[in-house]
């Protein structure tokens, strides 16, 4: 297993291309990171969108499909071919518990990701969470922020998770 080293931050953004349904490969590109569950029953699943390489819900699945990803300017990124994917978070309302993630062409305009350590975490001015590194996995892997306590009170057919990056060449199970 390779070391694993800080991000490099960065303050400039790729423009938006045409998307095509390709992607990176399976090999890790330079200034990107895989981003994996490391807790059951979610371990070692990876981050990536269905449909793949396109814009869509943000899930957790397989190593063979993994996507690579990197967080810049607060937007976390995925590269596909030709270009960048953005994670875009759904607006909160008072009665939410947890907020749906995914992929789209534009750019996110609720809340902000980083990098905590090798963990990734969102948080936003307007909700205060008890972990900002508190994810779900629910209803068909598809991955949520976690508003309320990490492993308290968890929605009926969700688990609770904590996504981190993995920078080895692959993807591994």
């Amino acid at each position: 297993m390779a070391a694993i080293v800080a991000p490099a931050a960065s303050s400039t953004t790729t423009a938006t291309p045409s998307l095509t349904a390709s992607g990176p490969g399976t090999t890790l590109q330079l200034g990107y990171y895989w981003i994996r569950a490391v807790e059951a029953p979610n371990f070692h699943k990876y981050l990536q969108t269905k449909p793949q390489y396109s814009p869509g819900t943000a899930l957790l699945d397989s190593y063979t499909t993994a996507g690579q990803f990197q967080i810049v300017s607060g937007q976390l990124v995925q590269l596909i071919g030709g270009g960048l994917l953005y994670a875009n978070v759904e607006t909160n309302t008072t009665a939410a518990t947890k907020l749906a993630v995914s992929f789209n062409e534009s750019k996110n305009t609720y809340g902000t990701f980083v990098f905590s350590g090798d963990a990734v975490t969102w948080s936003t001015p307007d909700i205060k969470r008890p972990n900002l590194g508190a994810w779900l996995v629910c209803e068909e892997q598809s991955l949520w922020i976690n508003l309320g306590d990490y492993m308290y009170m968890t929605p009926a057919g969700c688990a609770d998770e904590t996504i981190h990056y993995y920078n080895d060449k692959t993807a591994v199970s």
